[in-house]
């Protein structure tokens, strides 16, 4: 309970924060993480899932891509958890500057969060690649194999997949927010994910605050760390 008193002092102090997260954050929302024991990564498929959602994969196999990506990506009816909800209030309260996030399964933005940068794109955007044309998710979802636009072409998720670089605009942002920020939450994530892991980096504020499961390269680097859920630590915190 000490270390939650500490955390609270932290966010009454600060009005200047930015959470960083990882696909812990979703975890306790019920989507899996890609390499948790039980998660995507070692679930069994034809193919390796980090092949299947390859840049080389989709544009050469786009049938298979589209089943797998339907079946296990699209997990469209899964509400915000407890994390989600009280970024989302720290914002409204004037206390959290932005929500810089690895998950691409917009439940920030679900809970109420404004300024998120999706580093590694959402599966809610989805542009026909002939005429640029726009598709929400339930679209996707609902299409037979593979998702076309009236003008014949394919649909593409507006998702970062292997072999592709970050949004230029997305990461500029997050890292500005990161390095003009005094406090730094880290949580739900591993950081050995590169390049997004390496944004960490900017951070020069205050206190840097780390909420992972398990511990981190960067344990030792911080000013309070958490081996717990991430949703279980902030649903504690009063704004």
């Amino acid at each position: 309970m000490d270390k939650i008193n500490e955390l609270q002092k932290i966010i009454d102090r600060y009005d200047n924060i930015v959470f960083f997260g990882g696909a812990g954050v979703s975890t306790e929302s019920g989507i899996p993480d890609f390499r948790s024991v039980d998660g995507l990564y070692n679930q069994k498929y034809d193919y390796p899932p980090e092949q299947i959602l390859s840049h080389t994969f989709f544009m050469r196999n786009c049938a298979e891509f589209y089943r797998y990506y339907k079946d296990k990506m699209l997990a469209l009816d899964i509400l915000p958890n407890a994390a989600h909800k009280k970024l989302a209030e720290m914002e409204k309260k004037g206390k959290l500057r932005a929500v810089v996030t690895q998950n691409i399964d917009g439940l920030h933005q679900k809970a109420g969060s404004k300024t998120v940068y999706e580093l590694h794109g959402t599966v809610h955007k989805n542009r026909c690649m002939k005429c640029g044309r726009f598709f929400d998710a339930q679209y996707i979802k609902q299409s037979e194999g593979i998702p076309t636009c009236d003008c014949g072409g394919i649909i593409k998720p507006e998702v970062v997949l292997y072999e592709e670089g970050l949004d230029d605009k997305t990461v500029r942002g997050a890292v500005n927010a990161i390095a003009n920020a005094d406090v730094l939450i880290v949580a739900g994530t591993s950081l050995t994910v590169y390049p997004a892991a390496g944004l960490v980096q900017y951070f020069n504020g205050d206190k840097l605050v780390l909420i992972n499961r398990d511990p981190t390269p960067m344990d030792r680097s911080a000013d309070l760390v958490f081996h717990e859920k991430v949703g279980e630590v902030l649903g504690k915190l009063s704004v």
